[in-house]
């Protein structure tokens, strides 16, 4: 808190000759008193209606209003608590709040590790209305033991603390199911009498939901699912519960440390006590569920089908895979068979374009001859030959067979006229020159 301080101010002076007569002016005015009816209200005015209309005095009208509101309480929504209290129960000593039934005692064994934080909250409002001690006493009661109002508060304490309400209900055997007998399933539906066994147990799962058991007609899957679950199990139950007390911190170290050791070995056996039960109950429920032998057959048949179709298919592929031999060694022979006619064929072609070609080069040779080498008079020398049939052989070299075939019918035309033929030889020597197949340096008589 900040501390106090004292600051002095000096009042300015009121101006000489002020006077509150002349001086003072009124900025307002204050409005008419108006005069109004007063109605007291509330609960402590009700209360003291109520207790001159009826002529009580204090104690009276609390004991009978104490009276009023336990009823009120047990007739709202009675159901929550309608269970008869055991009278050992309510002779129960208050030391003994560990053995005894915390739902048992709130009225809620119906809903056990069900019951929300609201219901138990609920379930002790009433019993405290019903048991407290001040409330015996309004209700003219004078039973002084209050030992099972302990019990009740121990109980509420308990169960609306969540870690505490865990390791409770990690021992409450009265939420157990007890597996059906054999005798049980010949008469009863396999279903109906082992899906509240998981049910149960499922309430220790850290998984949730809890997949559950179905019926005869639920899917493969679903029942796969189910029982890997379960053979999977992820439990939070624990036993702390039960442990032995811890002696105080003032007493003997020694002696406390053995007890903490000795509760942490129990603590684990019964784990894994508790496993092997959960897992020796799953392997009993399996071994007796006829949807995994219907499931088993099914496989088998599977199976079977499978190795028939299997074998089917190989022989259908060994089947395929011959034919396919057959048809290859067909179409390899028929292919054989095609080229040996095309080799026919292309041998006959160019045994034919052979002999073609060495008609058109007679032609072209014959051609020369024929107008005795471009000779004007008498017989041609050597030399003259020499160089014409030089110049035909080169064009003979640079062209290709039809172009051969094209000069060949062009001299053919041309006939035994000198003139003609030797045009003819000059253009076609200026094409192949223009092409770049020969050079002009290298005719001779058709340059």
């Amino acid at each position: 808190m900040a501390a106090v301080q004292t600051v002095k101010v000096t009042l300015p002076s009121l101006p000489q000759g002020w006077s509150a007569d002349k001086d003072f002016k009124p900025v307002g005015a204050l409005s008419a008193a108006t005069q109004r009816n007063l109605e007291p209200v509330g609960p402590h005015f009700l209360a003291h209606a109520r207790r001159k209309r009826h002529h009580r005095t204090f104690s009276e009208d609390e004991r009978i209003q104490a009276q009023h509101n336990v009823k009120k309480t047990e007739d709202e929504d009675d159901g929550d608590i309608s269970e008869p209290e055991d009278p050992m129960m309510l002779t129960r000593e208050a030391k003994d709040w560990k053995a005894q039934d915390h739902y048992a005692v709130l009225g809620i064994t119906k809903y056990r590790w069900r019951a929300t934080p609201e219901q138990i909250k609920k379930a002790h409002r009433k019993k405290v209305l019903r048991h407290h001690p001040d409330k015996k006493a309004a209700l003219g009661q004078t039973d002084e033991n209050d030992n099972f109002f302990k019990c009740i508060q121990k109980a509420t304490e308990l169960l609306l603390d969540p870690v505490r309400r865990r390791q409770y209900d990690s021992v409450d055997e009265a939420a157990d199911v007890d597996t059906p007998t054999k005798k049980q399933l010949q008469k009863g539906n396999f279903y109906k009498l082992w899906g509240p066994v998981f049910k149960a147990e499922g309430r220790f799962s850290n998984k949730q939901p809890v997949p559950q058991l179905g019926d005869e007609n639920s899917a493969q899957e679903d029942v796969e699912t189910f029982y890997n679950f379960w053979y999977n199990f992820d439990s939070w139950r624990t036993f702390e519960y039960l442990d032995e007390d811890v002696p105080d911190d003032n007493e003997n170290r020694d002696q406390k440390r053995h007890v903490e050791k000795k509760n942490a070995n129990a603590r684990r056996k019964r784990k894994t006590e508790d496993t092997v039960r959960l897992r020796e109950l799953v392997d009993e429920c399996l071994a007796l569920d006829e949807r995994i032998k219907k499931f088993r057959q099914q496989a088998r048949a599977g199976k079977d089908a499978k190795r028939k179709a299997k074998e089917d298919e190989a022989k259908r592929l060994q089947e395929e895979k011959e034919k396919a031999r057959l048809d290859e060694e067909q179409r390899k022979k028929e292919a054989e068979e095609s080229a040996k006619a095309d080799r026919e064929k292309n041998k006959k072609a160019k045994e034919a374009a052979k002999n073609a070609a060495k008609k058109n080069k007679r032609v072209l040779k014959g051609s020369v001859k024929d107008v005795n080498y471009f000779a004007e008079s008498g017989e041609p020398s050597a030399a003259d030959v020499d160089a014409v049939l030089a110049d035909v052989e080169l064009i003979m070299a640079k062209i290709d067979t039809e172009e051969l075939a094209e000069l060949a019918e062009r001299l053919t035309s041309a006939g035994k006229n000198g003139a003609a033929v030797k045009s003819v030889y000059t253009e076609e020597a200026k094409r192949l020159v223009a092409a770049g197949k020969i050079k002009e340096s290298e005719v001779k008589i058709f340059a």
